[in-house]
């Protein structure tokens, strides 16, 4: 098979794959890049969530091949140093607490604050209710998401 170029966190990456390798395994598995997590392979925790041209996607459901001529960033792209203001208002809330879900959550709300600077409570529960937290910290996960329009804002 020949190999599939993939644009990940800025740089190319040529991997040799079946073109309709999930992302996630790809991602994981091929280029080391473990921040997206397996959570159930079938599109219903959103744990394996990462942007594709900047919208959020569960990678788990995204083909090599589909991915490939897209940006794709993960958490490990968001930012280097965890500036990013979600991550930031991630520590302040203090949102995790098993932390296995949490970059799906933030690169959901990551994705939400870059179509939507200042979303509603309800455009944060869509956006958000894509991606399970078995924990429950939904409340710090809202009140992060409005920490992060807040200090991003103008």
């Amino acid at each position: 098979m020949p190999p599939l170029t993939l644009r990940v966190n800025g740089h190319r990456r040529q991997v040799e794959v079946a073109p309709d390798t999930p992302l996630l395994w790809v991602l994981r598995d091929h280029l080391g890049l473990t921040g997206a997590k397996y959570g159930c392979g079938i599109a219903e925790c959103g744990a394996c969530t990462v942007h594709l041209d900047g919208r959020a996607e569960l990678s788990c459901m995204v083909t090599a091949s589909r991915a490939a001529g897209h940006e794709i960033t993960t958490i490990e792209g968001l930012s280097a140093d965890l500036s990013h203001p979600v991550q930031q208002a991630w520590i302040a809330e203090d949102v995790p607490e098993c932390g296995y879900c949490q970059s799906g959550q933030i690169m959901t709300a990551a994705a939400l604050l870059a179509r939507s600077p200042s979303p509603s409570e309800r455009e944060i529960d869509e956006a958000m209710a894509a991606v399970l937290c078995r924990c429950g910290t939904y409340q710090r996960i809202r009140r992060a998401v409005h920490r992060a329009a807040r200090e991003a804002g103008p």
